[in-house]
């Protein structure tokens, strides 16, 4: 039986102090929305009170969804594994952007975060540099698939980077970047992502023929408001 966390901001227990996020991870996604590839890794992070079991779909502007592969912590190290939504509002991101402010404001506000469950990492027998698939459909079309050998850095990467100048403690998420594919929440649309862990790479196409015939590990579904 799988061990399963579920997160959620009014939780003292579960509740963590900090989702650290790994921005511009993956170079289609970079190229889609037209940045540069960064020198460096690209890290911001969001507070506990981003995080909300509802998805928006309209918070002072249009907010636009990007799915990522998560990771939990305890005792200073990647627990569990599990899929999340960052929210951002793209219209004022690109506006602090261009004026080279922070994002906090397009990224880090309340309902922005939003996650499945958090599988064990040990219930699966498998370590954060295992090879993880995740999936969101929207309204049953595939919108976006991920896989961890397109991240520009590995979890092992992010969490010995992030270790160097933030303390991680129990209960704390890190995002670790979105592929291409992100886009506006629709009022009412459905959106469901899955994960799968153990599947190899070699091409979208492979990718999306191999996880249709394999149960995933984690599913979760939102109806946007």
């Amino acid at each position: 039986m799988l061990n399963t966390i579920q997160y959620d901001s009014n939780s003292e227990a579960t509740s963590p102090s900090k989702i650290i996020c790994i921005g511009r991870n993956y170079v289609d996604h970079i190229h889609e929305l037209g940045n540069e590839v960064p020198s460096d890794m690209v890290v911001f992070l969001k507070p506990n009170s981003a995080i909300s079991t509802q998805l928006i779909s309209f918070h002072q502007e249009p907010i636009h969804f990007e799915t990522e592969l998560c990771f939990s912590v305890r005792n200073g190290m990647f627990h569990g594994v599990g899929v999340g939504l960052d929210l951002t509002k793209r219209e004022l991101q690109s506006k602090l952007k261009s004026q080279q402010l922070p994002w906090e404001r397009a990224k880090a506000f309340d309902g922005s975060a939003l996650f499945s469950d958090f599988v064990s990492l040990s219930s699966l027998s498998l370590t954060a540099g295992a090879t993880f698939c995740f999936q969101l459909t929207i309204d049953g079309e595939v919108r976006q698939l991920g896989h961890s050998d397109l991240m520009m850095y590995s979890a092992d990467d992010i969490l010995a980077s992030v270790n160097e100048f933030m303390t991680l403690v129990d209960g704390d998420i890190v995002m670790t970047g979105t592929p291409k594919g992100v886009g506006q929440v629709a009022l009412g649309a459905v959106f469901e992502i899955k994960l799968w862990a153990n599947v190899d790479y070699s091409s979208q196409e492979q990718l999306a023929e191999q996880v249709s015939q394999i149960k995933p590990c984690i599913e979760h579904r939102w109806t946007a408001v």
